[in-house]
C-alpha cells in the first residue's frame, strides 16, 4: 500500500515539528516547509523532506505543492500550522502589522487550501488540518489583530468543512491553549514594543506578566501533546470538526460558549488587570 502524503507548514519548530516528527513515525510520507530551511535538519536527518515555503509568496507556495506532486503523485493531508502572534494595542500596532498577520495567519492557510483542494478532489479524499486557537473562541486585550485571525481561520474552516465533505475530503480545527513554545515570546515582546511607551503602558505591561505565566509547565503544555491531537484528528476514520487541547482548553471554549459577555468580560478583566477603576 502506497504511504499517505503529508504537508506540515512551519515545521522549523514547535507544534509543526513535533507534527512531522508524529506523522513521519505513523508511515506517512512527511514534507516539512518553513522559512528556516536550517532549523529543519534534524528533520531532515530522520527522512522528513524539507525545503523552503514562505507563505506570504505565492510563488514559493505554487512551487511547493507542483513538488509534492511531480514528487509522489498526490497529497494526502495539508497541515496548517504555519502563523504567529503579534501583540498590542489596536492604537499602536502599525496597520502593515496587522494586514501581515492576516497574510500568515489567514490567507497563506487559505492559498495552500486552493492549492491541494484539485488534487485531494480528483483522488476522491484528503484531510486538511488547520490549526486555529482557543483564541479564535474568546477574546483577550492587546490581541485584537491575532485573535481576528483565528476568528477568521474558524470561520473560514467551518464554512470549507461543508463545502469539501461531498468531495470526500474532510476539514479539521485543532483549537490549542497555551503552548510551550516561542510564540508566547514573541507575542508578549511585541506587546512591550508596540505598547509599552504609550498611553496603554501600565496595561501592556499586566498583560505581558499574565502571558509569561503561560510559559510554565504547570499551565502550559507541549508541542508533543499537540502534535498527538493531530494525529488522532488524522487517523480516526470520522474526525471531529474540532479539537481542543492543552490546558483548561476545554473549559475555556465552554465557558466562552455558555458565559454572558459581561461576565466573560469581567472574567477576563480581572486577569489583566484592565478593568475600569
Amino acid at each position: 500500500m502506497t504511504s499517505p502524503v503529508a504537508l506540515v507548514t512551519g515545521g522549523s519548530s514547535g507544534i509543526g515539528e513535533s507534527t512531522a516528527r508524529a506523522l513521519l513515525a505513523k508511515g506517512f510520507v512527511v514534507y516539512a516547509v518553513a522559512r528556516r530551511l536550517d532549523r529543519m535538519a534534524s528533520l531532515s536527518d530522520l527522512g522528513v523532506q524539507t525545503h523552503l515555503m514562505d507563505v506570504t509568496d505565492d510563488a514559493s507556495m505554487v512551487a511547493g505543492i507542483d513538488r509534492i506532486i511531480d514528487e509522489q503523485g498526490r497529497i494526502d493531508l495539508l497541515v496548517n500550522n504555519a502563523g504567529y502572534g503579534s501583540y498590542g494595542a489596536v492604537e499602536d500596532v502599525p496597520i502593515d502589522e496587522a494586514r501581515r498577520q492576516f497574510e500568515v495567519n489567514v490567507f497563506g492557510l487559505a492559498r495552500l487550501v486552493q492549492l491541494v483542494t484539485p488534487h485531494m478532489r480528483a483522488q476522491g479524499s484528503g484531510r486538511i488540518i488547520n490549526i486555529s486557537s482557543i483564541g479564535g473562541k474568546f477574546y483577550e486585550p492587546f490581541g485584537a489583530w491575532y485573535h481576528a485571525t483565528k476568528f477568521a481561520v474558524e470561520g473560514f474552516s467551518d464554512s470549507l468543512r461543508m463545502e469539501l465533505r461531498p468531495f470526500g475530503i474532510q476539514v479539521v480545527l485543532i483549537e490549542p491553549g497555551p503552548i510551550r513554545t516561542e510564540w508566547n515570546e514573541i507575542a508578549r515582546d511585541s506587546l512591550l514594543e508596540a505598547s509599552g511607551s504609550t498611553a496603554y503602558s501600565a496595561h501592556a505591561r499586566r498583560a505581558h506578566e499574565v502571558l509569561e505565566e503561560f510559559d510554565k509547565p504547570s499551565r502550559a503544555a507541549t508541542p508533543d501533546e499537540v502534535a498527538r491531537k493531530i494525529v488522532r484528528a488524522v487517523t480516526v476514520r470520522r474526525p471531529a470538526a474540532r479539537y481542543p487541547v492543552g490546558r483548561g482548553a476545554r473549559v475555556i471554549t465552554t465557558s466562552r460558549d455558555l458565559l454572558p459577555d459581561r461576565v466573560f468580560d469581567a472574567v477576563v478583566g480581572r486577569m489583566y488587570g484592565s478593568r475600569r477603576p
